[in-house]
């Protein structure tokens, strides 16, 4: 991420970013931070929530771990622009220790913070701290991930998860142009490497998956080998991109010892990484029989092998835009405001149906990712070593 941003992103949190709820040509004009034409005609309702103050309140980040380059970006984000508006922040990173984020968040709320952002690890451990959070008067908002079975929540500020599983799935569909090996009887074969089961969010990118897919497998056109297709056979905890390494390893040298796998469905660059590395082992080569490798998050390692041809597409989520809807929240709940929302029905978390603001993911691979990435000043040229 290029350090000099932060001059875009303090300009950036004056405006109310409707776009990343919009149309994906509206979304990608608001992630390049070039032609703000879009994006300014949404600015004015905005506006005036961007010239607050936060000077002399402190607010308690915490995110799951530093072993994603995703969260370090979302952390750094978020701290930099609650900084410009005069906020203090403590941000603290748990490294997907449960207890740890845990006990981190009790020790925010025991500082005295006034509000807490919070990215869980397994939200389920954190329902009696975050009702101590509530029983102090301090606000709490859910970031990328829901928390669960508690009413201490007030909002939450996400990409469109469900979408994120629709876009890969579509991906899919259009590239191996599955319509048409439907309609003549041809298939191709297909494995699955889903999302953490403690994280929700894995939950609702498996559904918008299956909801294009499985029509397909159910009539032949994708084969999985393995037969694994349901969430509780393909999901990997806490997102592990070795377990995804060992288990691609595993079906490439027993299912598929005799027989190409063409599409490799992955829900996370992670886990990408773990099926090339099982891939090269196999001996697949890029150009030749290298399978279609999805992934989620746009790293700079995913984008890196997007180019190079090892990962065919990722679904690209503009942290700094979910930042800035984070941050305008903070402000909202602190001054007694309404924050933007654009879902009120779809994230219930087993106590109350929680405000949300979504944001929409945007698929990148050869074709765009010099205009959404590049353009967009999200790498650079010499990050991903392109002229």
């Amino acid at each position: 991420m290029k350090k000099g941003l932060s001059i875009l992103l303090a300009a950036a949190m004056t405006l109310s970013l409707a776009a990343c709820g919009g149309s994906t040509e509206t979304a990608n004009t608001t992630a390049a931070g070039g032609d703000t034409t879009t994006a300014a005609a949404d600015a004015s309702e905005g506006a005036d929530a961007g010239t607050a103050t936060g000077e002399g309140k402190t607010i308690g980040v915490a995110m799951p771990t530093q072993s994603s380059e995703r969260w370090i970006n979302d952390g750094a984000n978020i701290k930099e622009q609650l900084e410009a508006k005069g906020y203090k922040v403590e941000l603290q990173y748990a490294e997907d220790d449960v207890q740890m984020q845990v006990s981190q968040i009790e020790n925010l709320i025991a500082s005295g913070v006034d509000c807490l952002v919070v990215a869980s690890i397994d939200s389920t451990a954190l329902v009696n701290t975050l009702a101590s959070a509530k029983e102090k008067g301090i606000p709490v908002i859910a970031y990328d991930r829901l928390l669960m079975d508690t009413d201490a929540v007030s909002y939450y500020a996400t990409f469109d998860n469900k979408g994120v599983g629709t876009a890969i799935a579509k991906y899919i569909e259009e590239k191996k142009d599955l319509k048409t090996a439907q309609a003549n009887g041809e298939s191709y074969t297909i494995e699955f490497f889903m999302g953490s089961p403690d994280d929700n969010n894995a939950l609702f990118l498996y559904q918008g998956i299956m909801e294009v897919l499985q029509p397909y497998l159910d009539d032949g056109t994708l084969v999985c080998k393995t037969g694994r297709t349901s969430f509780e056979d393909t999901c990997i905890l806490r997102w592990s991109q070795e377990t995804a390494q060992q288990w691609c390893e595993n079906y490439l040298s027993g299912f598929y010892a005799d027989e190409k796998l063409d599409i490799a469905c992955t829900a996370f660059d992670g886990f990408a990484y773990g099926v090339r590395s099982a891939l090269e082992g196999a001996g697949y080569q890029v150009g030749v029989d290298w399978p279609l490798v999805t992934g989620q998050d746009a790293e700079l390692m995913a984008v890196k092998n997007i180019i190079s041809g090892h990962q065919t597409m990722s679904i690209y989520k503009d942290t700094r835009e979910l930042a800035a809807k984070c941050v305008t929240m903070v402000q909202a709940v602190l001054e007694g405001a309404e924050p933007e929302i654009n879902d009120t029905e779809q994230y219930n978390n087993g106590k109350l149906v929680v405000p949300s603001y979504l944001c929409t993911p945007v698929a990148v691979d050869t074709d765009n990712y010099m205009e959404l990435i590049v353009d967009g000043g999200y790498y650079t040229k010499e990050e991903l070593g392109v002229q």
